[in-house]
């Protein structure tokens, strides 16, 4: 697969999750980007859950499983680096998949007792991502951190690893928080930074 490619994808990837995460709240009245997560717009009950399901979440997270497979070997070698990749793409890439084939019931409910199946397991597949993300990001930071060529994209790496680091531990801190909505797309806004920043790179390396 080429250079070119690659980055292709990975910014295709990031897109569909970017376009469906702003759709989806515009097709649904009374929705609060403030105070919902990004899940209830697409949520069991919700009249076009299935089409941001299948067009828009399944979809990303496949381009961004292998983006994140494919990344490692157009950057320095590192065991940090193939780590960090690897588990971006298997924590966020599948776990986009995962959430996107079991949406969340109506409302998103954070207790157990009234959760169905699906429920259930987007709510493990979606606190699995948000615990390893920022442990990702910051691992692929400190392995470019070791190559001068790769500086700044070490910076973006391990600023927004930090950045939603933070965010998500307010995010867990207060699950039910009325400003959940706008911590979730803070941490998501970090990702798609990071993954368009990689791509740009690696297109970057092509020009040369």
């Amino acid at each position: 697969m080429s250079n070119k490619l690659v980055a292709y994808i990975g910014i295709l990837g990031v897109s569909l999750f970017a376009i469906a995460a702003i759709v989806g709240p515009l097709l649904i009245e009374d929705y609060s980007i403030v105070s919902q997560y990004i899940s209830e717009s697409f949520a069991s009950n919700t009249e076009y859950g299935l089409y941001l399901q299948y067009f828009g979440y399944v979809p990303s997270g496949i381009l961004i499983t292998i983006f994140c497979f494919s990344a490692p070997k157009y950057f320095p070698s590192s065991k940090l680096i193939l780590a960090g990749f690897f588990g971006l793409a298997i924590f966020y890439g599948m776990g986009t998949i995962l959430v996107g084939l079991f949406p969340c019931d109506a409302g998103c409910p954070t207790d157990v007792m009234d959760s169905s199946l699906a429920q259930l397991i987007h709510n493990a597949v979606a606190s699995l991502t948000y615990i390893f993300f920022p442990i990702c990001l910051m691992a692929i930071g400190l392995g470019l951190k070791k190559s001068e060529n790769y500086g700044r994209l070490s910076q973006i790496a391990s600023v927004m690893g930090i950045v939603s680091g933070i965010f998500i531990f307010a995010l867990f801190s207060n699950p039910e928080s009325g400003y959940r909505g706008i911590l979730q797309r803070i941490i998501e806004t970090c990702f798609i930074v990071f993954i368009v920043s990689s791509a740009l790179r690696i297109t970057k390396d092509v020009e040369k």
